[in-house]
């Protein structure tokens, strides 16, 4: 076998194709994000504003945060010492998880070293506890939700994505007594699109289905105190299991699902996602844990970052810019060429000072390939300026269609 020859043409596809992804790497500046230092593969650097981070508020530089992490440090050390149930809960991670259920008004919640496996692990375990499950998903799910579903070894169903006809007739297709529960998403992070939360809960009830929501995108962010979209809309209640992440706006790392205490109990039990994986250290659980209490009480930060999405938006259709528009805080420009994607991605690093990675296939769809912003409330009027200043050049060299709109 020549190995070496097929990994070399499996690289140069994604070459040939304008979608070979590139690590641009960074140092963020304490204290003065979105502002970076980016080196250069040649070790040159150059100051950079980072436009495409998924530290939705800035909570990753908070001081409550910061100061939390130092003190768990110095009190227990680095590492957590093992898994969940080797010696590796500690009482930050106790902590976390009240916070967490406190967050979205359920029993319990169950802690993990990302949403991703908090999803692909949950949504693969619940076949084993509920034998016969059938699960609907979203057909734009997430990866980590279309790989749980996959794995589990069960009955699934996609419905067209957010099409609730079609879910219904998927539902009535169905054996009654079988048991089933509907996976989708609350805000949809590449179009930031909602999800029909309120109609998919009420065909739930109907045909007696468990609802599993994603908040990854909406946690910390939407409802009176960061529980989301669910929260905001009173729907929370509704949800059985509500999957968020500590990594976007909550500034830190690590995912989590809260539901009742015997489902997470179950899950705990059965999942090898989390009884095989080494438990996050205690600073992470203990800045997590700081960053979700301060997010409760913290109304003026949200208002300010939705108000920083509306103006970007603004700008940039003023511009006459084929943005994608549903109202959430997401502000995807859509280019519709990988090629003409990276090209832009790199000129706006390398001319301006901007980064923003490209968004291709297969995150995307072939033909929408896109330039995904990721305003904060630490992205002030001289940042925003530059960036549409920028993309109103760039856009007429690249000689790109700003009369198709897209949303």
């Amino acid at each position: 076998m020549t190995y070496d020859a097929q990994i070399d043409a499996a690289l140069q596809k994604l070459h040939d194709e304008g979608r070979y992804r590139t690590f641009i790497d960074i140092a963020r500046e304490r204290g003065n994000f979105p502002h970076a230092t980016w080196t250069r593969p040649d070790g040159t650097t150059r100051p950079v504003t980072v436009w495409c981070g998924n530290d939705y508020l800035g909570m990753g530089q908070h001081p409550a945060v910061l100061q939390a992490m130092h003190d768990a440090l110095d009190a227990v050390g680095a590492g957590s010492g093992g898994t969940r149930n080797i010696s590796g809960t500690t009482i930050y991670h106790k902590a976390l998880e009240a916070e967490l259920a406190d967050l979205h008004g359920k029993e319990a919640a169950l802690l993990f070293t990302s949403a991703y496996i908090a999803n692909d692990a949950t949504l693969s375990t619940l076949p084993k506890i509920l034998p016969g499950l059938v699960i609907y998903s979203d057909a734009l799910n997430h990866a980590s939700m279309i790989e749980g579903v996959r794995r589990n070894g069960g009955a699934k169903r996609v419905f067209r994505h957010n099409d609730v006809a079609h879910l219904r007739a998927l539902l009535e297709a169905d054996d009654p007594q079988a048991p089933k529960l509907i996976a989708f998403e609350s805000i949809y992070s590449m179009d930031g699109d909602f999800g029909p939360i309120a109609e998919i809960c009420d065909l739930a009830e109907e045909f007696g289905a468990l609802t599993y929501i994603d908040e990854v995108h909406a946690v910390g962010m939407y409802g009176p105190r960061g529980g989301g979209v669910s929260e905001r809309d009173g729907l929370a209640g509704r949800i059985d299991i509500i999957n968020g992440t500590l990594a976007k706006a909550y500034g830190v790392m690590g995912g989590y699902i809260a539901a009742s205490a015997k489902m997470c109990d179950a899950i705990r039990s059965y999942a090898p996602g989390f009884i095989f994986t080494t438990s996050l250290t205690p600073s992470t659980a203990a800045g997590a844990a700081a960053s979700v209490r301060h997010l409760k009480t913290d109304q003026h930060l949200r208002d300010v970052h939705q108000s920083q999405a509306r103006t970007l938006k603004m700008r940039l259709k003023g511009l006459g810019l084929p943005l994608i528009d549903h109202g959430s805080h997401i502000v995807p420009v859509h280019v519709g060429d990988p090629v003409h994607c990276k090209m832009m991605s790199d000129m706006l690093l390398e001319t301006y000072g901007i980064y923003v990675q490209p968004i291709n296939f297969p995150t995307v769809p072939r033909g929408t390939e896109r330039l995904r912003f990721t305003p904060s409330p630490v992205h002030g009027p001289d940042e925003v300026n530059a960036l549409v200043t920028a993309m109103d050049a760039l856009w007429s060299q690249c000689a790109l269609n700003r009369a198709d709109l897209a949303g």
